[in-house]
């Protein structure tokens, strides 16, 4: 009987991992997910410190001030690995090293113009956002703080997206576990010495430093191994030809990442704004929770779009449609589990870990977790279709998703308090992520059919 258990475990794993193309994948998601795993569990450890420390609505505005930062820079700012990992990965398969060089060179001039406009914002805007999202004015030096993360991170989009391109997973995952135990270790402090706020702020911008200035020196010197020291001379005007390619991809990935922060990545100043800074605590907790189900699936889309770019580079339809039906099935393997799990102790875990006062974060918790299911079966969607050069399609997608989520905000988030942010951040998700999974085969079949020989 063990034997058949054997074979039959043997079988499995050959028909998943048959392909090389998929070992690749898994074995550089293996060097993430180890240092994302870790990372999470201090993350975990961290968020336990955080919310005994400061309480609900001590947590709803460490977050409301993380938040704002991020939707500044989102705003300003391109999703720069994306472009770095798209164009230089294409010049890379066709032997162009310098047009390699100068993509990186052109994404990082990009990246720091982005990071100074969104310092900007913040400072100007900080006391806008004190009011109105921290609800104490205050607090606006706080947002300023914790704004200095955009110029501390200058180079870190570009970076991050040249050493995916050179498989240097590894060494990112390195980066990221030292990351998280500086951080533990500073968070930890500010418990132990009963910081206010502002130690915690200072502990996530002392982290930031680290992992920014490590991620950007790691890259320049993997630009020099694989271009030669001299690589920064390229001159720009190599991408002449490709220039406005070049540009229409980047603006258009801004775009969305625009509409994104309005409609997902901007949760905690809606909540706070709409609701107050206890109910955004409420929510931060079960969106630190449903954390645990990102683990091993938030590496995925940076380990795959420099795979299904090569084998799109190279028209094998196949091949590609096989290895993200394959990731489809990994992620559901681990992902339906744990969120039973999840749904199955929440109930008990929050207010055991965090405390009582926690205690309504569960029904937020059980709601969340039906949209981040789905997104992780599919988190191949925007990066299958970017790879397949069709970066407006999830831009008018989910531009329609935000103006329904906002419609919903206005209508229900008053009745229903944060009970409706949750649902609609799922419905969001399934709509936006669904449309967009089915973009990508079905324009992968007409392709394929396309170039089959009658």
């Amino acid at each position: 009987m063990l034997n058949n258990i054997l074979n039959r475990s043997q079988e499995l794993f050959n028909r998943v991992f048959e392909t090389e193309v998929l070992r690749r994948i898994v074995k550089n998601s293996s060097y993430l997910v180890s240092a994302s795993g870790f990372t999470a569990a201090l993350g975990f450890v961290q968020s336990i410190f955080v919310g005994r420390l400061l309480g609900p609505a001590g947590l709803g505005l460490f977050s409301a001030v993380r938040s704002f930062t991020g939707v500044a820079n989102r705003f300003a700012s391109f999703r720069i690995h994306e472009m770095v990992v798209r164009h230089v990965r294409l010049y890379e398969e066709s032997g162009e090293h310098e047009k390699g060089a100068a993509v990186y060179k052109i994404a990082g001039l990009l990246e720091m113009a982005g990071a100074i406009v969104a310092f900007g914002i913040i400072w100007s805007l900080s006391g806008l956002g004190a009011r109105v999202f921290g609800q104490d004015p205050t607090t606006a030096p706080l947002f300023v703080l914790y704004g200095s993360v955009v110029l501390i991170n200058l180079l870190f989009e570009s970076s991050t997206g040249l050493l995916q391109v050179f498989d240097r997973f590894r060494v990112m995952a390195g980066i990221t576990a030292v990351q998280g135990v500086f951080t533990l270790a500073f968070v930890v402090m500010a418990f132990l010495t009963q910081a206010s706020l502002n130690g915690v702020v200072l502990a996530y911008v002392a982290g930031k430093l680290l992992g920014g200035v490590a991620t950007t020196v790691a890259a320049f010197i993997t630009a020099g191994q694989e271009w030669g020291w001299s690589w920064w001379r390229v001159p720009l005007n190599v991408l002449k030809q490709d220039r406005r390619r070049l540009l229409t991809f980047a603006f258009s990935t801004n775009a969305s990442g625009t509409i994104s922060l309005i409609a997902k990545d901007s949760e905690a100043l809606w909540i706070s704004g709409f609701l107050g800074t206890t109910q955004a605590g409420f929510y931060g907790v079960a969106l630190w929770l449903v954390g645990i189900l990102q683990i091993p699936i938030s590496p995925l889309p940076n380990t795959t779009y420099p795979e299904i770019s090569r084998e799109i580079a190279r028209k094998d339809w196949k091949s590609t449609r096989y290895v993200l039906r394959r990731g489809s099935w990994l992620a559901t393997a681990y992902s339906l589990p744990v969120t039973v799990g999840l749904i199955a102790l929440g109930w008990w875990l929050i207010p055991f870990v965090y405390g009582e006062d926690f205690a309504p974060a569960y029904p937020v918790l059980v709601i969340l977790l039906i949209g981040y299911t789905f997104t992780n079966i599919f988190y191949w969607n925007r990066i299958a279709l970017l790879a397949l050069n069709r970066p407006v399609f999830p831009t008018v997608v989910n531009f329609i998703g935000m103006l329904l989520k906002v419609a919903g905000i206005l209508l229900f988030a008053s009745r229903f308090g944060a009970l409706a942010f949750a649902g609609l951040l799922s419905g969001y998700f399934i709509f936006t992520v669904g449309a967009a999974a089915a973009r990508v085969l079905l324009d992968l079949r007409q392709r394929e059919a396309s170039e089959t020989p009658a």
